[in-house]
């Protein structure tokens, strides 16, 4: 960075410390770093994706209003993420040691956050967390391959990325690739696109051990499923590891090959299940003890209680709260957490809408709300869609025909319909019951 654009951005960080305060300036704003700065745009270099999402989302105008303060120009922001980490990115993961953070994987980076060490250990994920030692501590050895399953935002990205950087701890030249299933479809469409098929392929099949994702994803997608089912075959036959994360059990997967699912089958399936209020609250002291902040025992207990079971949705709270204080000055209160979290939680007791179910369900099926209330009729569409409109008759006080208005306008037999052939699943197909009984806690708030 030339010596005027560093003054500039040294500014700006400095007005924005006053703003934000000393906390919320480490976590947030320290890593970023200016790389241009053009008369109608400013490019910020980030650390990885969910800085980019949560800055985009909570800190934007602050950005462009400090911008104004020193160079009377308000910049449209843009945001890439950086390939090699900085000293000081660095010394925000200190307990990832300097020889973990040296080695580079073949394609996407693990998270080096994401350890064993920051992983919060409960009855909901004891067993998962137990497996995933094993393997790294024994990669290829045992539980090959090593599936894990569990709804959004529970923690399989986050065991699974510590698997990875705990073998990298321990073997300096094993070669590890993490990469998400959409990712990997996306590469193999470029290698496809390009005739790259054999660097491709030279590429994973030369993985020590490999962690692919949200295999969900690569459903419908024929070519996809045929290259990892031959780097899957390739990598099992050299005893090489493979680890696999899913938001639902291999069973449950729609349109995948059978040969896939078989494969997944092969080794330890092992799921997360939501956490109970004690793992919530030892999240939230973890996370309060990192970030420095003080949390009243009462804050914890109702966060505990009111945050759907999802610790991604924990989390956010928390940084929420936590900007706030730092914001205003204010001491965290449980009265100033209601106030603060009053559209973003349902407090239990509170009265369960159709608008939340089918936003729970959206979430847990990764669709559009939109898309529940459309005309589509894809499976991928339709089952969370019929899901939801059973919750909505067993959570709910509606008539079937009320129901049918929030799904866009369905009739009373449309709804009707949907119900039976839930209940016709339910009755027949334990592992889908349990995923119903699983979105029930979460609307409810257990």
């Amino acid at each position: 960075m030339d010596t005027k654009k560093e003054d500039i951005w040294n500014k700006c960080l400095s007005l924005i410390r006053d703003r934000v305060g000393e906390s919320v300036f480490n976590l947030w704003f320290k890593p970023i770093r200016l790389r241009q700065l053009k008369q109608d745009y400013a490019q910020l270099e980030i650390p990885n994706r969910f800085y980019k999402e949560w800055i985009e989302e909570n800190y934007t105008n602050i950005i462009e209003d400090v911008f104004y303060d020193v160079i009377k120009i308000r910049p449209t922001l843009r945001y890439t993420i950086r390939e090699k980490q900085d000293e000081d990115i660095k010394k925000l993961n200190a307990q990832i040691n300097s020889k973990r953070r040296s080695l580079r994987n073949r394609g996407i980076y693990l998270n080096p956050k994401y350890t064993f060490e920051e992983f919060v250990v409960g009855s909901s994920n004891q067993f998962a967390h137990a497996a995933a030692l094993k393997v790294a501590e024994s990669p290829g050895t045992v539980y090959n391959p090593l599936f894990i399953y569990g709804g959004v935002g529970l923690g399989k990205t986050h065991l699974i990325n510590a698997i990875g950087n705990r073998v990298l701890e321990n073997h300096r030249n094993i070669q590890v690739i993490y990469v998400p299933a959409e990712q990997f479809t996306n590469e193999v469409v470029a290698a496809i696109k390009n005739d790259r098929m054999t660097e491709f392929k030279e590429k994973y099949r030369n993985a020590d051990l490999l962690l692919i994702d949200d295999i969900q994803f690569i459903a419908n997608k024929t070519q996809t499923q045929e290259e990892f089912f031959h780097t899957f075959n390739a990598l099992y036959e050299q005893q090489k590891q493979i680890v696999i994360s899913s938001d639902r059990p291999p069973k449950d997967i729609q349109d995948i090959t059978d040969r896939l699912k078989s494969r997944f089958t092969m080794g330890l399936i092992a799921d997360i299940q939501p956490p109970s209020v004690e793992t919530k609250i030892a999240i939230l002291e973890k996370k309060a003890e990192f970030q420095r902040i003080t949390l009243p025992q009462e804050v914890k207990y109702w966060l505990a209680q009111n945050v759907r079971s999802n610790i991604r949705e924990l989390e956010g709270c928390l940084l929420k709260i936590a900007a706030h204080a730092s914001l205003t000055g204010e001491p965290i209160t449980l009265e100033m957490t209601k106030e603060i979290l009053k559209d973003t939680i349902v407090e239990k007791n509170r009265p369960i809408t159709v608008d939340y179910i089918m936003k729970v369900v959206a979430e847990e099926y990764r669709v559009k709300v939109n898309d529940l209330k459309s005309k589509k009729r894809t499976k991928e569409i339709a089952i969370p869609r019929q899901i939801a409109m059973f919750l909505s008759r067993e959570l709910t006080d509606l008539s079937l025909q009320d129901i049918g208005k929030h799904f866009g306008g369905k009739d009373h037999a449309t709804v009707l319909y949907a119900c039976k052939q839930i209940e016709k699943r339910r009755e027949r197909d334990d592992s889908f019951l349990h995923i119903l009984e699983a979105l029930i806690k979460k609307i409810k708030g257990e």
